[in-house]
């Protein structure tokens, strides 16, 4: 490791042992301060934040231990080399657990006194850098994130790795897990952060005034066009433009988006001059990209222009104790909105909170946390105060302890020989409907009288939605009861649901 000047006390009672310590430093270019006593010292040191301090044991006022115990009490991190003329076994041990790097006897030379030297300043620098690792790597905060389970980790550093870059990024995960958020952060630790930041959400505007939000109309394009109007890719020029929900775009304002990502240019409805910008776009959906090039709604050239970086929000439920850590920052800022008096959750509420699966993650745990502020009061949030849907699947056995017998399986379509479900059955799972049959020909085998064999095959699609549904109704409506009962996570349902809501609207 190459040298480099630092800051060195000398801490040394007779005059000319001082001068011959900065004698033997000054040819190595470092700054040099002196200190006769322990108490002048201490001060020097609190004051000046050496890098390293030669300290001498007999000291007029205190000993130099005692003057390396007062800095350790004061959080002082420099590299202490303990110089005495009382050697001893005894004294380089006392020594050592007082903190000190090394131990030199006087009188000593020159060479001795810069290789300790150095050798102190390089392991006080490797111990900042590590220091520095562990904090890295163990972060709770981040760019508005709260959290520090490992797959936050892995998140934080993604958005470190790709912020210094120009690439286009795509943010996948739930509803509710901090989409926006990461859009931000990559904003934030990017050299774009001096300019703004502009989020549109692509399924919160209507189809006909989506190109008009994004490209900005001239006056009269259409009618309510009463004068010029700014669109986002304008306004975000030189910082990021923020796509949020970026599969409800439809396709023929995905082919203009396309042409954007491509050339940075782009022409205001109504205007016959093309504009150019600089804007770094990050896009975001809860659906799974790839599925939905697959299904023909998102177009695979323009998925290719915005899938460059991609960046996966975990769900809540796959972050551990950072339930307990959201939820405890969420409470300190409640309760000082709402003047209640809450420090924290009791050991129950803690175990409840961690056992429920989080279906609408942080937005989630953010509302049933506002939610007990404020209906409740009191020194900490107790079991009782939470809401019955958490404690409910927190008293539900587990999943993977619930008799095999007690759900129907999703299996394969059941041969002649199966018998029919016992009636012991919890969910009344409702038979497919059967059109009416008609008069078969005496060569045609007759239907079967099973009730649980139908004339045709279903679609196991549709045989997943039955049992679903069915679940549901059992269940009045509760989704994780009902994701409990088919031993499946919650969040499978909410996203069959709002599938199946998506595909009635089409």
């Amino acid at each position: 490791m190459a040298r480099s000047p630092a800051r060195v006390l000398i801490v040394e009672d007779t005059p000319t042992q001082a001068e011959v310590a900065r004698a033997l430093l000054r040819d190595l270019g470092h700054e040099i301060r002196l200190a006769e006593t322990g108490a002048a010292a201490v001060r020097t040191a609190l004051e000046w934040a050496p890098d390293a301090i030669l300290m001498d044991i007999e000291l007029p006022d205190f000993s130099g231990f005692e003057a390396m115990r007062r800095l350790k009490a004061e959080g002082l991190e420099a590299a202490v080399i303990v110089v005495t003329a009382h050697g001893s076994v005894n004294h380089a041990v006392e020594a050592m657990r007082e903190g000190a790097v090394d131990f030199i006897l006087k009188p000593y030379a020159k060479a001795r006194l810069s290789v300790t030297l150095q050798n102190a300043l390089e392991k006080r620098a490797l111990a900042s850098e590590l220091r520095q690792v562990k904090a890295q790597l163990h972060r709770d905060r981040f760019l508005g994130f709260i959290g520090a389970s490992p797959t936050m980790q892995a998140v934080y550093r993604t958005i470190e790795s790709v912020a210094a870059s120009r690439a286009n990024v795509f943010i996948t995960g739930e509803s509710g897990t901090g989409k926006e958020l990461a859009a931000e952060a990559v904003h934030r630790a990017s050299l774009r952060r001096a300019k703004p930041f502009i989020a549109l959400n692509c399924g919160a505007i209507p189809r006909d005034l989506l190109e008009s939000e994004i490209f900005g109309h001239v006056k009269g394009a259409f009618t309510g066009a009463t004068e010029n109007r700014l669109g986002a890719a304008k306004l975000a020029d030189g910082g990021t433009l923020f796509l949020d929900e970026i599969g409800e775009m439809p396709l023929e304002m995905q082919v203009k988006l396309l042409r954007f990502t491509q050339t940075g240019t782009f022409q205001p409805v109504g205007s016959s001059r093309p504009e150019k910008v600089d804007v770094r776009i990050v896009s975001a959906t809860n659906r799974d990209p790839w599925a939905e090039v697959e299904a023909g709604r998102f177009r695979e050239d323009l998925y290719y222009r915005l899938y460059v970086v991609p960046l996966e929000m975990p769900p809540l439920r796959a972050r551990g104790e950072d339930v307990l850590l959201i939820a405890r920052h969420f409470l300190t800022l409640f309760a000082k909105e709402e003047g209640k008096q809450f420090r924290g959750f009791t050991a129950e509420a803690q175990a409840a909170l961690l056992a429920y699966s989080w279906p609408g993650n942080v937005r989630q745990l953010q509302n049933v946390v506002r939610n007990i502020v404020v209906l409740h009061d009191g020194l900490a949030v107790e079991r009782a105060m939470l809401p019955a849907m958490l404690l409910r699947q927190a008293s539900t056995p587990r999943m993977a302890e619930a008799p095999p017998a007690a759900v129907p399986e999703l299996a394969a379509p059941p041969a002649a020989s199966l018998e029919p479900p016992p009636a012991a059955t919890p969910i009344p799972i409702p038979p497919a409907p059967m059109a009416p049959v008609p008069m078969a020909p005496a060569s045609m085998p007759a239907p079967s009288a099973d009730p649980w064999l139908p004339p045709s095959f279903e679609p196991l699609a549709e045989v997943e939605r039955r049992y679903i549904l069915a679940a549901l109704d059992h269940t009045g409506q509760d989704v994780p009861r009902a994701a409990s009962l088919l031993r499946i996570n919650p969040s499978t349902i909410y996203r069959k649901l709002q599938a199946w809501k998506a595909g009635s609207k089409d």
